[in-house]
């Protein structure tokens, strides 16, 4: 770490807890499957934080394009830098992921890599969506990354929800609709305290 980046920190936190202005929040669907399951949880959230009246942009990387990262010119294209700034501008984020071979899909873990800095200090929600029961402690890979590599702040509480707790597009599933919830008002309540 340069010494520099210490001082930015610093100073990016102060000039948060100063500002007045509202937190920013942001939804990122990650699935590339059109019957996407995390979608669906997703909307569940981003409905709930509007309904919230609090500041909330979707973004579903599905309609993106982007590029696999090649740690060269992939940062230049214009979907990259969509989604860079749109992760820069938010204070909390809810990421919402299929989970395929035990692990967070490989879209997801690519968006990382293509996002990289703009995840520091952020405060962190997931939803996932898997086929069975076994790979519930999939997404810890992909939290320890974000808080090991750019200091974000975690939630300790997840959504974890298999194919039984849908019906078509629909979430039938009451209670980990109630959970999906939980974590969107979680991501605002953190959020807001981390910005005090």
């Amino acid at each position: 770490m340069k010494v520099a980046e210490p001082l930015k920190l610093a100073a990016r936190r102060v000039a948060l807890r100063s500002s007045n202005c509202m937190a920013k929040y942001l939804l990122l669907s990650t699935s590339g499957n059109p019957a996407s399951n995390s979608r669906i949880m997703g909307r569940v959230a981003f409905a709930h934080l509007q309904k919230a009246k609090v500041e909330v942009d979707w973004i579903d990387i599905s309609q993106l394009d982007l590029p696999l990262c090649d740690a060269d010119k992939c940062y230049a294209h214009p979907a990259v830098q969509k989604l860079n700034k749109a992760i820069a501008a938010a204070d909390g984020i809810i990421v919402a992921t299929p989970v395929y071979n035990f692990g967070v899909s490989a879209a997801t873990k690519n968006m990382l890599e293509l996002t990289g800095s703009s995840w520091e200090e952020k405060v962190v929600g997931f939803l996932c969506a898997a086929g069975g029961a076994n790979s519930y402690m999939a997404v810890m890979a992909f939290a320890n990354s974000l808080m090991l590599d750019f200091r974000s702040v975690i939630i300790p509480r997840f959504v974890y929800a298999t194919g039984d707790a849908f019906d078509g597009d629909k979430l039938k599933d009451k209670k980990v609709g109630e959970r999906v919830e939980q974590v969107a008002d979680e991501l605002v309540r953190f959020t807001k305290a981390l910005r005090s």
